[in-house]
């Protein structure tokens, strides 16, 4: 398997070393010469690889992934450098003083810093579009959208200059680059990890996790993310009874394409032949909250105003993505009122759903289509906004609700570009939803 384990076990057989590897990996960066990285730190990376390799050849590595390279969101504060958000408006803003939490935990576990990725200005789409720095393209078919905001963060690995990027998520941005170029993304409980130094979004809302190859890797810097030194390589999961709930009615959605249907319920098939307890059932907190999103109430949307207030209403406004200042703009009559009941029921639903799921998993597609095409995207706003609004729809609700969520590719359309599947589980059960996944990964890939 070609992720991040596979790449600690060359350093520890000495196949491979951290300086080799970010030496191609920089050379591929020059191959592929597209919009994937807004800045590298060149200088800090071979301090670190130099670093690394040493530790290896002393086999005195600081954990697992000691000398495996990562790649940030530019969200993520990096010491001595710029964190743009993907917008003009802060090109010449001060330089950060230190490293955000998540990137000083994963440097202390011996990681090898590359650089920051691309991303939907200010993290405000599920496209991945940006006018400024350019939009990175799709890795399974370069016509098509990266998905978005994490756009960077799933080329950078699907194009293998990195195996693991760490991205956010506040209604869909790792899940849905993920799905669309045909990796895993991991969105984890909103409190899981520390988000000091990850520019917001929404806050209630905002999320950090990995895009990566294999699960695996997604399980691994799970434990360095939480300070477990002690690291172990995840073994072949137990047979164990589970069971997972799906509500085929959400596939009847016009959203929903025929492939994407067609993909799902033949996963389905493959689990419930592995002797995966599958029960067709509607879960009630979930569809309340998609019925909320569809009608309009979106949690992120007074908040991601409110953060960006003052900018829109000043001189910067006109250099921003104006299909993003429209959608901000969109919010700004929230009522306080309706605020507060969307902050109430998403208390309610919550706990709903813990009860609901109790030890099962809620599998849904991930995306309701592939990677639409880029170019007509470009030139039709409005095509642009339904877009959006379809490409969101099914991460959305799991992002109100809190729900850790993992990505996992299930195949393709007659145009080989990915479709998706999405296992989840209630607030702060990220563990068990690791395990289940990791079962899940290793049926479809025996199946294949």
């Amino acid at each position: 398997m070609d992720d991040a384990i596979s790449l600690s076990q060359q350093y520890a057989q000495g196949i491979t070393d951290p300086i080799q590897e970010l030496e191609r990996a920089f050379d591929v960066i020059q191959q592929v010469n597209d919009s994937t990285f807004i800045s590298l730190s060149i200088e800090r990376a071979y301090r670190e690889a130099h670093a690394s390799t040493e530790r290896w050849k002393a086999h005195a590595p600081l954990s697992l992934f000691d000398g495996v390279p990562i790649a940030w969101k530019d969200l993520f504060d990096v010491q001595g450098t710029v964190t743009t958000a993907g917008s003009k408006t802060r090109v010449h803003h001060a330089v950060a003083q230190q490293d955000a939490d998540g990137v000083m935990q994963l440097t202390r576990m011996g990681m090898v810093n590359l650089g920051k990725t691309n991303l939907t200005e200010f993290a405000y789409s599920g496209l991945g579009l940006n006018p400024h720095f350019g939009t990175p393209k799709n890795v399974v078919d370069p016509r098509c959208i990266p998905g978005g905001s994490s756009s960077g963060a799933a080329t950078s690995v699907g194009q293998k200059i990195v195996p693991i990027s760490m991205g956010t998520d506040t209604a869909g941005s790792i899940r849905i680059p993920a799905s669309f170029n045909g990796l895993v993304g991991y969105r984890s409980s909103s409190s899981r990890y520390s988000k000091k130094g990850v520019f917001p979004l929404a806050a209630s809302l905002d999320s950090v996790g990995p895009i990566s190859r294999s699960v695996r890797d997604c399980i691994v810097l799970d434990q360095l993310m939480l300070g477990q030194i002690q690291s172990n390589i995840p073994s072949q999961p137990q047979s164990r009874k589970m069971q997972i709930y799906v509500d085929l009615d959400m596939l009847n959605h016009p959203s929903v394409q025929d492939c994407v249907k067609h993909n799902f319920l033949q996963t389905i098939e493959i689990l419930q032949q592995a002797d995966i307890g599958v029960v067709y059932k509607r879960i009630g907190a979930f569809d309340q909250a998609q019925t909320l999103i569809d009608s309009g109430q979106w949690l992120g949307a007074a908040e991601a105003y409110t953060l960006h207030e003052a900018l829109l209403h000043s001189d910067q406004a006109e250099f921003m993505d104006q299909r993003v200042r429209k959608r901000l703009l969109s919010a700004k009559d929230t009522l306080a009122s309706s605020q507060i009941h969307l902050y109430q029921m998403a208390q309610h639903l919550k706990a709903s759903l813990k009860t609901e799921l109790a030890e099962g998993y809620l599998l849904t597609p991930t995306t309701a289509h592939t990677a639409p095409e880029l170019a007509p995207l470009e030139v039709d706003e409005a095509l642009f906004i339904q877009t959006n609004l379809n490409t969101l729809r099914l991460t959305m609700p799991g992002s109100y609700l809190d729900m850790p969520s993992i990505s996992l590719p299930n195949g393709t359309d007659s145009n080989g570009r990915s479709t998706a599947i999405l296992l989840s589980s209630y607030s702060g059960n990220d563990q068990s939803l690791l395990s289940a996944a990791l079962s899940i990964e290793h049926i479809l890939h025996n199946n294949d």
